[in-house]
């Protein structure tokens, strides 16, 4: 009995250090060309003066812009749980030279790398120019790490606000926000944590929000109005029994 439990947990143990090391050795599988050649949902902007540039349309994804130097190597992640990380779901890759020409993503991944683990997808550039991807995004509130320091712009999907203080809030301390064309720039002059939020709402929230406190305003001004009518009963039947004076309340 305990050589066949032995034997059994030695197989558990066989199995998940191999499934394991068939992941580091398979690069935790290889972003396919068709995901790496996508179309974009729309133009990327090569024209942005900032170091990074992050568009979301939908609120579901971003496309974002980096300003690259030749042969840099970005480790694009994202966090997936306390303590662990999990590569970025990139897709739509394009580069775009200093003279202008881009490329495709599987030709960049020819002429430089891109190559993804377990854990992070390495991009490394060929050369001076600007790195494109769309990948995805939780709505009304972006969350991702820095992996290039530098000057930041945030461009919010169209609709969004970020006036009200308890659904806004822009992490590092320091940022700027500016509506364009009814959409919300957020911007930082350079970034040097970590990881960077930007927290917004939709301007329907407000309305939400609004009817949401009126009507637990109403349910508890009916809850005062019923408990002070108890009383008054419970006084009035105290009174009848002579156990209160008529004008105690």
């Amino acid at each position: 009995m305990n050589r066949r439990l032995a034997l059994a947990v030695l197989a558990v143990l066989t199995l998940t250090v191999t499934a394991g090391c068939l992941d580091y050795v398979t690069g935790g599988g290889e972003i396919s060309d068709n995901v790496l050649d996508a179309d974009p949902d729309a133009a990327y902007d090569w024209e942005t003066d900032r170091n990074v540039t992050l568009t979301l349309d939908t609120g579901s994804q971003f496309r974002g812009v980096y300003n690259v130097s030749a042969d840099q190597r970005l480790r694009l992640y994202q966090p997936t749980s306390i303590g662990q990380e999990g590569p970025l779901d990139i897709s739509a890759v394009r580069f775009r030279y200093a003279n202008g020409t881009v490329i495709s993503g599987t030709e960049l991944r020819a002429r430089g790398e891109i190559d993804q683990t377990p854990d992070e997808v390495y991009v490394t550039v060929p050369a001076d120019g600007r790195l494109a991807f769309t990948a995805g995004a939780t709505p009304r509130r972006l969350t991702l790490p820095v992996y290039i320091e530098g000057s930041y712009e945030v461009v919010l999907p169209e609709g969004s606000r970020m006036d009200f203080f308890l659904f806004s809030n822009a992490v590092p301390a320091g940022a700027t926000t500016e509506r364009v064309d009814n959409r919300v720039h957020v911007t930082w002059e350079n970034v040097e944590s970590s990881s960077i939020l930007v927290q917004y709402y939709k301007q329907n929230d407000l309305t939400i929000f609004g009817a949401i406190i009126g009507v637990l305003s109403a349910i508890a001004v009916g809850g005062l109005y019923y408990y002070r009518r108890q009383i008054d009963r419970l006084h009035a039947t105290r009174v009848e029994m002579g156990l209160d004076d008529e004008d105690d309340q």
